[in-house]
């Protein structure tokens, strides 16, 4: 997938300006799939519009300049339909939190039990999100398939956490017995 596509796929769910695109990347119901910078968020809207794959407005602000905003036209559903047709390539995982976790050998119990816990956290809070999103609207079916998928990676994921918390847990008995 590339930023094209992701704008395509953004203004699909109605017309956004610049920002609201990368809002909806960084915060939004896109923000799982893959980032984009402004950097890359503007050449391409422009470039979509060359190709009359979006339209662009202007539109009046109070005391700044106008922003434009950008829609989807019927042409750049059909090139969105066509991108997203394409059997996706393989997903790409990187984590921080995994490669401390790989290389515990090199830190304190302690300081592993609380990147446990921090991660436990931001899971849960992500699993409390995907709630939230679901009772604001009745999605459709393809948000329904990326929450329910969503939900259980991310609760497989906890579930997996509680239990090497509570081995760590259990191995950091003995020492603190000492």
């Amino acid at each position: 997938m590339n930023v094209r596509t992701l704008c395509l796929g953004v203004l699909s769910s109605g017309e956004a300006s610049g920002y609201e695109i990368k809002k909806e990347i960084e915060e939004g119901m896109f923000s799982h799939f893959i980032d984009a910078s402004f950097g890359s968020i503007y050449p391409a809207l422009t470039q979509l519009a060359g190709e009359g794959l979006v339209t662009v407005r202007a539109e009046e602000q109070s005391g700044k300049p106008d922003k434009k905003v950008y829609a989807i036209t019927p042409k750049g559903k059909d090139a969105l339909a066509r991108s997203i047709s394409v059997v996706p390539g393989r997903d790409k995982y990187k984590s921080e939190f995994l490669f401390q976790m790989l290389l515990q050998e090199y830190i304190a119990p302690a300081a592993m039990l609380a990147a446990i816990d921090k991660h436990l956290a931001d899971l849960r809070a992500d699993l409390a999100r995907i709630d939230e999103c679901e009772c604001a609207e009745q999605p459709h079916a393809g948000a329904r398939f990326v929450a329910g998928y969503g939900r259980a990676v991310l609760t497989a994921a906890v579930n997996v956490l509680i239990e090497k918390k509570a081995e760590l847990l259990r191995r950091m008995a003995p020492l603190a017995a000492e």
